[in-house]
């Protein structure tokens, strides 16, 4: 089961498959303290020299293969493996396999800019599943770069992990994330402590490699394999937060860079769930004023039902039941897209009604569960990376001393995230890196940083945050007056059309600029 706290890029991609100046990609790797050819140096500070038979790899574009998360892409479409080193800091020992997937430009030789990686964001999101879906959305763009992305590691064809069986993770559904005594606070951190104990099972020694940190690094390696001058990225979501990295550990190799839902940088493992909680009830709110109903009113009707729910689960079409903590994900799912708001309308009259199928069916489709009872592994490689990543880490006390701010930022909401601070990485094998993930980036190019201001998984304000943290003359924020995850390819004209001209011909909106 995908925990609550990380209601990420994980829902935004179920609702996909449901419905400055550039640099040229000819010529070797940069030369400078930056470049991981030069320096492979890591958190802890160590630095070596990465060994010219990663740079100077080819990498062997073949057809895609058919993977667990669907079909092999058909088309122009081509993937490849990239080596690049286990452990950052021993740059000439074992090495990790990253999987690949690339469309090059659609135009003339004369037209092409390079390379334009894509990173969609969980953490643990699939580049090579999403690109081919995602690929209509930028196609104004695909004229000018190739189109690439990729698995990070720890994800999908990259050595991707798997945690727990798909048997033991429908029978963790009956665990409630909300405990209300002991037995259930007990039963709840065991839980916790046990998917922890079956990641580190499954990954091993990876377990410590796969920090955001890490996959930066594997990037600035990627960049140059692919024959690229500069980095021209679109980070989404999480993919936010990694391309903020990226910018603070090379920024002379920053190219054109867009982040897009941005993730508050400044927010640790505690801040972050406080903003969730603002900003899903913010969503809900609007939904609710869109249905013609009070905020207030509506949102403590939904409380109701939750509470008859967590006492008696409803009965569902497929003789499984929809728990408390299951209805609690059928709700999260639609929020991502105002278009999906029907869907939620009738989800939760139906619960009202003592139906509690459609809400179950929207949180299998956030938990990746298909209708034979298979669960795919996104959540498995989102905790494996964001533990790693997460410093902060409180205790069952510390939290239930939270709770009660938690519930007053959102009565539907609030205990679900505030309780995940405490279980998310619970008693995990490996410490975390940070606090906050350092994004400051003096010396780089502008990055264009896209807020929409009704977005719920990643809030309005961590786009500021995040423009303010690149630092002067790099962060320039847009600003979307919209609805759901994201903005680009949301319906604004205004929003496409500025993030268009930024990538395809180098210009820099004013910083500020607002898209109604």
């Amino acid at each position: 089961m995908a925990r609550l706290g990380r209601w990420t890029a994980l829902a935004a991609a179920a609702v996909l498959m449901a419905g400055c100046s550039g640099g040229s990609s000819e010529g070797g790797p940069d030369d400078g303290r930056d470049d991981p050819g030069a320096s492979a140096s890591s958190s802890s500070g160590t630095s070596s020299k990465l060994p010219d038979s990663l740079i100077s790899q080819k990498l062997d574009w073949g057809r895609c293969k058919a993977t667990a998360d669907g079909p092999a892409p058909g088309g122009d479409w081509r993937c490849a493996t990239l080596k690049t080193p286990l452990d950052w800091n021993e740059p000439n020992g074992e090495t990790v396999g990253l999987a690949l997937i690339r469309s090059k430009s659609t135009g003339g030789k004369d037209d092409r800019i390079g390379s334009l990686l894509f990173n969609f964001g969980g953490p643990g999101g699939s580049g090579v599943s999403t690109m081919p879906a995602y690929a209509d959305i930028v196609s104004s763009l695909h004229e000018r770069y190739d189109l690439v992305s990729w698995d990070p590691r720890g994800v999908g064809g990259s050595e991707g992990v798997r945690c727990r069986s798909d048997k033991d993770i429908q029978a963790a559904e009956s665990v409630d994330a909300t405990p209300d005594d002991a037995a259930e606070e007990t039963a709840y951190l065991k839980d916790a402590a046990g998917f922890g104990a079956g990641c580190e099972k499954a990954a091993g020694k990876l377990l410590s490699h796969v920090s955001t940190t890490d996959t930066a690094r594997d990037m600035d390696l990627m960049r140059q394999v692919l024959g690229d001058k500069k980095t021209h990225y679109f980070g989404i979501s999480y993919g936010t937060e990694l391309g903020g990295v990226y910018a603070h550990l090379f920024p002379k190799n920053v190219g054109r860079l867009v982040l897009d839902a941005v993730v508050d940088p400044s927010a640790d493992a505690v801040g972050h769930a406080k903003n969730q909680a603002r900003g899903f009830q913010r969503a809900l709110d609007n939904y609710l004023k869109s249905t013609g109903q009070d905020p207030k009113e509506g949102t403590q009707k939904i409380v109701d039902l939750l509470k008859q729910i967590d006492a008696k689960p409803l009965p569902a079409a497929s003789g499984r039941e929809l728990t408390q903590t299951l209805a609690v994900t059928g709700i999260v799912l639609p929020l991502y897209s105002e278009q999906s708001w029907p869907t939620l309308t009738s989800a939760l009259k139906a619960a009202e009604d003592g139906d509690g199928s459609e809400l179950l069916a929207l949180a299998d489709g956030y938990n990746e569960r298909d209708p034979s009872g298979r669960y795919g592994t996104t959540a498995h490689s989102q905790r494996v990376i964001s533990c790693l990543d997460q410093k902060q880490r409180p205790t069952a006390e510390e939290t239930k001393k939270l709770l009660p701010e938690f519930r007053t930022i959102s009565p539907v909401f609030g205990e679900f995230l505030g309780w995940d601070t405490a279980g998310w990485c619970h008693d995990w094998p490996v410490p975390g890196q940070f606090d906050t993930p350092e994004v400051s980036a003096p010396g780089a190019e502008p990055v264009l940083v896209v807020g929409n201001t009704g977005d719920p998984a990643t809030p309005y304000e961590g786009a500021k945050k995040m423009a303010d943290e690149l630092g002067d003359d790099v962060g320039v924020e847009l600003t979307w007056k919209g609805e759901g995850h994201g903005a680009y390819g949301s319906g604004s004209d205004c929003v496409d059309s500025t993030v268009d001209a930024y990538l395809l011909k180098g210009t820099v909106p004013k910083d500020g600029k607002v898209c109604s």
